[in-house]
């Protein structure tokens, strides 16, 4: 089997979870143009990019000539088909050809795109982070020469930070950028870990290149941002003479071979200041920011495509006698019958459902801090995105190794054989941790810049709205239980928060060492409050003939007996405090 689009559940978190369509009250949006786009992109999703996952796999990019990147058989078709249908221009503004729909909607999108096909599905995200970018940052005439050609699909974009020396550290960059008498500046240096940096699907790639200008002051407040194309573009939009950009080298990696990870090289290219001078960095983390939402959905797409392989082997494989004799058909019985191999399942389910439930209503909250007609909702929604991206980042892709990694285990020896499909994507999987900022570091921007900064009051906050609802639920028929665990939980996070933002105004420590356990913290008591608004609809429709109201509460009851429990060893992880992890000699590690 390939890829089963979830588009049933995502109908669920859209729509009656989020009611992602009246806060926006977009002309022409409803429920059913929606369902309809989703039902579509799972079509295009699951028959034309799902089939080349282990093609890419295998094949990888290879480069046929100097600087010439080709990629895997039948993903420059598989594009083509992507444009034609114009899927580029999904959330992307009318203005610029744009279909305007929520990004939300388009989010969704792409976890059933890289649940199909990752390392296809990363040409066009970039793209599409990169026309995020520029539309906050470009000027008029930027915007009329590049978007309309990135929404369309016709041109990529790319993001260009990191340096052979320089990775988190931005700081240490050393590609420069010097004026030139005609406005345009001379870009010169090596980029690494670029993705799609070079290839063969598109007319055009827009590089968004972090660069110094001479005059810079040093670290990050001497960073500018320039567009870079690798053909440059005349008034007229028409493609001129090559730019003295290209691809030294393609990563050899561990998995999305099928995406083309590129040295990129800059000799003395032709660029563009995009934004103002020396205020690079805080242009490109619109971007950053928005590929960290997207990389979190990218993982839940695969652990859903992990799990559905586990689920039709675990229904089919038969070995063992099922516990129960009344469960017993044979000689053997299918695995599923056995309560380990269920324990895995309903895990990745809770998990994946969760999550997927988070990372949609953070979508949602980028769509109100833009789109909201009321100023303090929009401000709200600010608060709460910068609050929310790390835990989607981060818990998000932690989960997707541990729940592919036991997907596999449902497979035993067999899912470790590549036939089958499942190991692949845990190699796919294990970039995503490292994306866009490494998971410690979404850990340390989470406690340290989120929470500690202001003695914890936004998390606080959100805490409190959690406990709102808790509160909601205490009298409802079936929700006592939920709605207990689930104000034990919020109670728990907030003294640890009070305790650990104390702590830390006394020790440089402190952060860092309980940055991870509380990010992982603070992501279960979200997953808690999305299973509890989730197990509340199953609830109040437990009478209906769909599944999926019945597998919602049973769900969320396994989540909240099995797995949340966690929190309780994360508290007294982050209780013990900094010296256990400072006091050790360097040499004793």
């Amino acid at each position: 089997m390939f890829y089963r689009p979830p588009t049933r559940d995502i109908s669920f978190v859209l729509h009656e979870l989020l009611n992602v369509v009246d806060p926006l009250r977009i002309e022409d949006l409803d429920r059913e143009t929606i369902d309809q786009v989703m039902d579509a992109a799972g079509t295009f999703a699951s028959e034309i990019i799902a089939p080349l996952n282990s093609v890419g796999d295998r094949e990888g990019c290879s480069m046929p000539a100097e600087g010439v990147v080709k990629t895997p058989s039948g993903f420059k078709a598989a594009y083509d088909k992507y444009v034609e249908a114009g899927w580029p221009s999904v959330s992307c503004q009318p203005e610029h050809g744009g279909q305007g729909m929520p990004i939300v909607v388009n989010n969704a999108l792409f976890e059933m795109l890289c649940g199909a096909n990752m390392g296809w599905s990363a040409y066009p995200g970039m793209s599409n982070a990169a026309y995020t970018c520029l539309a906050a940052n470009a000027s008029p005439e930027q915007k009329k020469m590049y978007l309309p050609h990135i929404a369309s699909g016709a041109w990529a974009g790319t993001m260009c930070l990191t340096e052979p020396h320089a990775g988190t550290d931005l700081g240490l960059l050393r590609t420069r950028a010097l004026p030139q008498s005609d406005g345009t500046f001379s870009v010169t240096g090596t980029k690494i870990f670029i993705s799609g940096g070079e290839q063969d699907l598109t007319d055009n790639i827009i590089h968004l290149v972090l660069a110094r200008l001479p005059d810079a002051p040093p670290g990050v407040k001497g960073i500018s941002l320039f567009i870079v194309p690798k053909f440059i573009v005349a008034v007229d939009a028409s493609l001129g003479t090559r730019n003295a950009v290209t691809c030294g080298s393609i990563e050899h990696k561990m998995g999305i071979h099928g995406n083309a990870t590129c040295t990129m090289n800059f000799d003395g290219a032709t660029g563009w200041l995009l934004g103002e001078p020396n205020n690079g960095l805080a242009s490109m983390f619109v971007m950053m920011n928005h590929a960290r939402v997207i990389v979190g959905v990218n993982s839940i797409g695969l652990m859903e495509a992990a799990y559905q392989k586990a689920l039709a082997y675990a229904k089919d494989r038969t070995q063992g006698r099922a516990p129960s004799a009344a469960t017993r058909i044979g000689a053997a019985d299918p695995i599923v019958a056995h309560a380990d191999v269920r324990r895995m399942l309903l895990t990745q389910k809770a998990y994946i459902e969760g999550t997927r439930a988070f990372a949609l209503w953070a979508s949602q909250l980028i769509d109100l801090q833009h789109h909201s007609a009321d100023p303090a909702e929009r401000a709200q929604a600010a608060e709460l995105l910068a609050l929310a991206t790390p835990i989607v980042k981060a818990f998000s892709s932690d989960l997707a190794i541990e729940c592919i990694s036991m997907a596999m285990q449902v497979y035993g020896g067999h899912g470790y054989i590549c036939e089958n499909l499942v190991e692949q994507h845990l190699r796919d999987a294990r970039i995503i941790p490292l994306y866009e900022g490494a998971n410690g570091i979404q850990a340390m921007d989470l406690l340290g810049r989120k929470v500690v900064t202001d003695g914890g009051q936004r998390l606080i906050a959100y805490l409190q709205m959690i406990s709102a609802f808790a509160d909601s639920q205490a009298d409802a028929v079936g929700m006592q239980e939920i709605s207990t665990a689930l104000s034990d939980v919020v109670a728990l996070a907030h003294r640890v928060t009070v305790e650990v933002s104390q702590r830390a105004r006394n020790n440089a420590d402190e952060v860092g060492s309980a940055a991870a356990p509380f990010l992982r913290l603070v992501g279960h008591v979200s997953l808690a409050w999305m299973w509890a608004r989730m197990a509340a609809i199953g609830l109040a429709n437990q009478e209906s003939e769909d599944k999926i109201y019945a597998s919602k509460v049973a769900t969320a009851r396994f989540y909240f007996q099995r797995l949340l429990p966690e929190v309780h060893g994360l508290v007294l992880a982050i209780s013990a405090g900094s010296s256990c992890v400072m006091e050790p000699e360097v040499d004793w590690l």
